[in-house]
């Protein structure tokens, strides 16, 4: 990288550039624009051409100083064409107070103020100068200032501010608005210093595939059904688990029962010996005339 002309407090730190080297921004295209061959480095054996780091470090900060100029946050408009940049812009203008126009853009919001997008910016930021130039045109009629995100083969007609990065990679795109959104809040004091760290974590400038987000709901809501489905085995394992640690309670119960079995079996024991007792003597004394009579006469007793 080469060494910055930025005063000492606009400087990049060894994190910036991990990350922009780590997010593949100084990565650019096989074909070259004359307009950019100031910012770039080397040209790899394999026709990459690879962008100066440094470059793109000192247009981030020139931009947001262009940026935090404008008194009226609204009075800036940021523009995205490609779904890798809508996310993008959106978060920036949200943090900003910027307005965003994610998605195609109606042709005449500049010029036409029939027009029910009808806008007046003082300055436009877009994410690819290829896909929007449209609004680059638009701007040109009315004079209005444009900041860009510039590839190697990037046009730069009617661009006033040039960043030069890979706009084509979903890292890439997404690190270099926040990174422009972080310098503006530093500049308009947002945030308190330098030195501290912004809270915004950059994953939120990414762009997420819809697909995927919903397959990812799908999987996720499959492991809920799951684990409700679960649960109530474990519950019931967990019942059986208390019934036998009440295994001692259990077996008092029986030996109770058991007792009260040996009980009535000596109640029943009585109740035989009873039975099988001898009548009483004045039963047998009454008994024995009669079956005399019955034997001697030959005829049966009348009872």
């Amino acid at each position: 990288m080469a060494p910055s002309n930025l005063p000492p407090c606009f400087n990049a730190t060894a994190q910036d550039i991990e990350m922009l080297l780590a997010a593949q921004t100084h990565l650019g295209s096989k074909n070259l624009q004359t307009h950019m061959e100031p910012y770039l480095w080397k040209t790899r054996p394999d026709g990459v051409n690879v962008i100066n780091i440094g470059k793109t470090w000192e247009k981030i900060v020139l931009a947001a100083r262009v940026i935090a100029a404008i008194d009226n946050p609204a009075d800036v408009c940021v523009i995205s064409a490609r779904p890798y940049g809508q996310r993008a812009v959106l978060k920036f203008a949200a943090h900003t107070g910027a307005q965003a126009i994610a998605g195609r853009f109606t042709p005449g919001s500049f010029t036409n103020y029939i027009t029910r997008s009808f806008k007046e910016p003082r300055l436009i930021i877009v994410t690819d100068p290829r896909t929007d130039i449209q609004a680059i045109k638009e701007a040109s009629y009315v004079n209005i200032p444009v900041i860009a995100l510039c590839d190697t083969d990037s046009p730069t007609e009617f661009v006033d501010v040039a960043i030069p990065t890979n706009n084509k990679g979903r890292h890439a795109i997404g690190l270099v608005w926040w990174m422009l959104a972080r310098e503006v809040l530093r500049l308009r004091g947002t945030i308190a210093s330098r030195e501290a760290e912004w809270d915004a974590v950059v994953d939120l400038y990414f762009y997420r595939d819809p697909e995927a987000e919903e397959a990812k709901e799908i999987e996720e809501a499959k492991a809920v059904v799951e684990e409700a489905v679960v649960e109530p085995a474990f519950a019931t394992t967990e019942s059986w688990e208390a019934q036998a640690g009440a295994a001692p309670a259990f077996a008092a119960t029986a030996g109770t029962a058991a007792a009260a079995a040996a009980t009535w079996e000596g109640e029943g024991g009585e109740w035989a010996a009873s039975a099988a007792a001898p009548a009483p003597a004045a039963a047998t004394a009454a008994a024995a005339p009669a079956a005399e009579t019955w034997a001697e006469g030959g005829q049966e007793p009348k009872w």
